[in-house]
């Protein structure tokens, strides 16, 4: 019984041109009491795989956060196969607006302590006792309201491309350093105010809804569904778009735009940008922002240092690339301090 992947992203990018299918690109997630992960997680990669399913899924004992790619033509199934899982029965799907067959290569269903690191310790703390649920209709109403307080739930590297309208973005690298300083910025406001959250499908700002209630906040909503849900709904009603920017995604295709707006900056030469990429050093990898005139100078790599080592011999790459080479600072998403028009300081 097949239990884990075992093409590689190459080979499976091959069977997907030669099969020729317009695949979908969705997200999902649930909270929920899931008594053995393990098992959750074995049965989903099984019937996963059988649909073809590709993508990135959690589970943990508190719910299930899933980013995918499936074949169009098979939606209906996959749908009634989630419907049959009684806490996912009806989950909101968000349908990616632009989608891109490659935008996922394996089928990766990993067991985790938790759906949204939190670094929470506190077990009186109920992920449940959300906050108020609202659609692009009143989030729009909220965030005109002058005692409205409205936070990006996201990191820097995604806020930096695309927000909301007067929205707070944190410079944060992760949702477990946001929540603590949120809530010290905010502290004062816990009556009278109204917290609105968003985040890109709702994940992240429904877990904090939860914290915020919990600390003592009065009045909270989040945006159901996120950007990418508040974005079709502004689309098919022809309402307002609050939105600057593009919206950050976690698949290959790294971006969605929302609206014509470029917010952002080329890190390397400060030119209007804001397409994200990888650094090409296989020993770096550093996510940043680049344009193409950059991404030619510099062969898609994040400073001159990594452009030359990618030049040298593959063995030469792969002797520089262990060990410790580089350590934990590459994975510092657009903090590096070779990328001079970078928007936060903070290395």
């Amino acid at each position: 019984m097949q239990l884990y992947n075992k093409l590689s992203a190459e080979e499976r990018r091959e069977l997907i041109r030669e099969a020729g299918k317009e695949r979908l690109t969705i997200s999902f997630y649930q909270y929920a009491q899931i008594g053995n992960p393990a098992l959750f997680r074995n049965y989903l990669f099984i019937a996963f795989d059988a649909q073809e399913v590709l993508g990135r899924i959690y589970v943990a004992h508190e719910g299930i956060n899933a980013q995918l790619s499936i074949p169009a033509d098979r939606f209906a199934d996959f749908k009634d196969f989630l419907d049959g899982i009684n806490f996912l029965e009806n989950v909101r799907l968000n349908v990616a607006r632009e989608h891109d067959n490659e935008s996922f290569l394996k089928l990766k269903v990993k067991v985790r302590s938790k759906i949204v690191a939190d670094g929470l310790e506190d077990k009186t703390f109920d992920v449940t006792a959300i906050g108020t649920h609202v659609d692009a209709i009143k989030f729009n109403e909220l965030i005109a309201d002058p005692d409205t307080i409205l936070v990006d739930m996201r990191n820097h590297y995604e806020s930096e491309i695309g927000h909301f309208e007067n929205a707070w973005t944190p410079d944060v690298d992760t949702f477990r350093d946001s929540l603590s300083i949120i809530e010290e910025e905010i502290k004062e406001h816990k009556k009278g105010k109204k917290l609105v959250m968003y985040c890109t499908g709702g994940i992240r700002c429904e877990k904090a809804s939860a914290y915020y209630k919990h600390r003592g906040f009065e009045d909270v909503y989040q945006l159901e569904g996120g950007i990418i849900e508040y974005h079709r709904q502004v689309t098919e009603q022809g309402l307002e778009n609050k939105f600057r920017g593009k919206n950050f995604v976690f698949d290959a295709r790294l971006s969605e735009a929302i609206s014509d707006e470029v917010i952002a900056h080329c890190h390397q030469c400060g030119k209007s940008c804001d397409s994200h990429t990888n650094c090409a050093n296989e020993a770096c990898h550093l996510l940043f922002i680049q344009c193409e005139e950059c991404k030619v100078q510099y062969l898609n790599t994040c400073s001159t240092e990594c452009h030359e080592i990618i030049q040298l011999p593959i063995e030469e790459q792969k002797k520089l690339r262990a060990g410790h080479y580089n350590s934990n600072h590459i994975f510092k998403k657009g903090r590096s301090e070779k990328l001079e028009f970078k928007k936060y300081d903070n290395d």
